[in-house]
């Protein structure tokens, strides 16, 4: 029998919306088996630890496991290259951070760009950098340690966790704001030898992420001046901040959620959501305060917003330090 024309037409038209259909129904069940969680550094770490906070949080929420996956290599783009080319079926997630940002610049090219091949889906978490000093340099203030490094131009040595680490650049920035010469010290992370010479006066000073070295602090073996955030932190409430004294200083670390570009609008916004929902349980609050940290909601747009702010203002601490990926 053959079809009249607008009969068939009206066929074809409905044929051709079930594959459509079929993927709204898939992402609305989403997820319906376990989600890789790629995080771009070592176990262990300040991002790492509140990475798998959430995990767990949408784990409990979702019904399926957020498995935490560590991908280590060239300060995280290895992790974000494989997930912005994964399938963009929100089985495969990328913690963002601020080395993300500062990537941007200090790579001269990379195989992906994140505000093009990643869909942001939200901000979870802001933790402050904490400057600490080696308990044998004569300052305890964030004024006595400018003046100190005046009086010693060249001679005073900051320690980070690798160039063009967020360690680095916050140290980076305050040379540039404080007006002041320091020489930069890269470890293969801190742990790496870097606490041991700040101990001991080997170097002098360090921006460094507060989880890791809060311990270090309480126990009187190195010696925090101030925080970097632009707020006080509920971890060590008696620090000030830098911009007490350097109006304008902030070199918070922070983190968050991304797909693959194409990833279903609907799936976005349900993790989105309940990423958000964890901002009112007392108990997480309370689990992001130990971290250090303070909760970033918001929506996918506003973490975009947010994302392309943080590469531009840390591409220019990156021009300004001349500072280039090994």
């Amino acid at each position: 029998m053959k079809l009249p024309r607008r009969r068939f037409l009206h066929l074809a038209a409905g044929a051709a919306a079930l594959p459509a259909v079929s993927r709204i129904a898939r992402a609305q069940d989403y997820p319906t088996r376990p989600v890789r969680f790629v995080v771009g550094f070592a176990p262990g770490g300040g991002g790492d630890l509140a990475t798998r906070l959430m995990a767990q949080w949408l784990s409990d929420r979702l019904g399926q496991q957020f498995v935490v996956e560590n991908r280590v290599g060239a300060s995280s783009n290895l992790a974000t290259e494989q997930v912005a080319r994964a399938p963009a079926d929100g089985y495969t997630l990328i913690q963002l951070n601020v080395a993300n940002a500062i990537n941007a610049s200090l790579y001269d090219k990379l195989n992906f760009n994140v505000l093009r091949d990643l869909v942001p889906v939200a901000s979870f978490m802001r933790v402050p950098n904490v400057m600490e000093v080696s308990p044998t340099l004569p300052v305890k203030t964030v004024p006595e340690f400018i003046a100190y490094a005046k009086a010693n131009p060249g001679k005073v040595m900051f320690a980070s966790s690798g160039v063009g680490t967020t360690l680095h650049m916050s140290g980076e920035l305050f040379k540039a704001m404080a007006g002041i010469d320091m020489l930069h010290v890269p470890y293969r992370g801190l742990a790496a030898g870097g606490y041991a010479d700040l101990m001991t006066g080997a170097v002098h000073v360090t921006f460094d992420n507060l989880p890791p070295s809060i311990e270090l602090i309480r126990a009187g073996k190195l010696r925090a001046l101030a925080v970097t955030s632009m707020t006080r932190s509920q971890a060590l409430p008696e620090l000030p901040t830098v911009a007490d004294f350097l109006p304008g200083y902030e070199a918070s670390a922070w983190y968050g959620i991304a797909a693959p570009a194409g990833t279903p609008a609907v799936i976005v916004e349900k993790l989105n959501q309940e990423l958000n929902a964890a901002f009112a349980d007392s108990k997480m609050k309370t689990r992001i305060a130990e971290l250090g940290g303070t909760p970033l909601p918001g929506s996918p747009a506003d973490f975009a917003k947010f994302f392309a702010s943080e590469t531009e203002k840390w591409a220019k601490v990156v021009k300004l330090s001349g500072a280039k990926a090994d």
